[in-house]
């Protein structure tokens, strides 16, 4: 059996095996019970130190 063949047949059988594990244990992670908490953090970065919407102010600054 010649290289090519070998490493042909270990990449369609245990490297796809490898990386179905891979995306499982990426799936498993961001769904885990406590992330929540996380998730909802980094979702709320744009909106942090904005105490109120935009004022008249800048709407003149704008246009």
């Amino acid at each position: 059996m010649d290289t090519y063949s070998l490493l042909r047949e270990i990449a369609d059988s245990w490297v796809l095996l490898a990386m179905f594990t891979f995306f499982l244990g990426v799936i498993v992670w961001a769904f885990r019970p406590g992330s929540r908490r996380v998730h909802e953090d980094t979702a709320s970065i744009p909106f942090r130190n904005e105490d109120h919407p935009g004022s008249s102010e800048t709407e003149e600054l704008q246009s």
